[in-house]
């Protein structure tokens, strides 16, 4: 050996880049997905293979997969359609240095989602909650939706907070979902005409949020999800439901928590 070369004794051990999932990281994760609005969807270009990036519209399924709705006209629709795998960035930035704030890269395959079907039906719904004025073109011929069908992903939580998840650490079970999706339209309403009140104070002091005209848009057995004009607000429960027949004791016990907290705040 000469004196040029290192020997293995002598090299330092690589640092470790990814920190080992927990239920923090994946709460995180599915966070960013449940609470995106928007995105950077990447697709091979067909003609080059190479990347194309496009900003693109998005909503959560109640599953927590995500998906959008695009022009079969645009190139990311050709594109998807003659390879569907593609990926999807998420998370904003915020004060400060734009790097510090988490973000989440999904590898995922494109499904495009048949009219007439009751997921069809089901993300119709889901969309215009989040994109009211997509009513304009969403039935239009030419526009679809497509299911981003996760693989796998990696989040960045910040500075040193690297993770890899999989499918499982991101979607919830499918027969479960299916209970929820019969049930939240009826909840939803209800909560947005009878209990506005309510839904102010999740937003304001569960999930201290500003004022704000805010609605119930979505639930899920994980959570729920509150929109004010550009503002989303997600508010977890402290345990997964097992069942949607939770979900109204699950709510009061949110609302009694959030007035006891407008009570505290009154008072000092």
């Amino acid at each position: 050996m000469t004196t040029t070369e290192s020997s293995p004794a002598s090299e330092k051990p690589r640092k470790e880049v990814l920190r080992p999932l927990d239920d923090e990281a994946r709460r995180l994760a599915r966070g960013l997905i449940r609470s995106a609005r928007f995105g950077a969807l990447a697709a091979l270009e067909p003609d080059t293979g190479h990347p194309m990036a496009s900003r693109v519209a998005l909503a959560p399924d109640m599953d927590g997969t995500p998906y959008i709705l695009i022009s079969t006209l645009s190139g990311h629709t050709a594109a998807l359609s003659a390879d569907a795998r593609c990926s999807l960035l998420l998370g904003e930035p915020g004060k400060g240095d734009p790097l510090a704030h988490p973000r989440i890269t999904l590898m995922c395959h494109a499904e495009k989602v048949e009219r007439g079907t009751p997921d069809h039906d089901r993300m119709r719904r889901r969309y215009l909650a989040r994109h009211p004025k997509a009513e304009l073109y969403v039935d239009f011929p030419d526009f679809a939706f497509f299911r981003l069908k996760l693989e796998r992903a990696s989040l960045n939580g910040g500075f040193g907070k690297a993770f890899v998840l999989e499918q499982g650490d991101l979607v919830l079970e499918e027969a479960l979902c299916a209970a929820f999706s019969e049930r939240e339209t009826g909840v939803v309403d209800h909560m947005n005409s009878d209990h506005s009140d309510a839904v102010s104070l999740y937003a304001e002091r569960l999930a201290k949020a500003g004022k704000g005209a805010w609605k119930l848009v979505s639930v899920d057995p994980e959570g729920i999800d509150l929109k004010a004009a550009d503002d989303m607000a997600r508010i977890w429960f402290d345990q997964p439901l097992a069942s949607p027949d939770q979900l109204r004791s699950e709510l009061v016990r949110l609302v009694g928590i959030a007035r006891e907290k407008a009570e505290t705040a009154q008072a000092s």
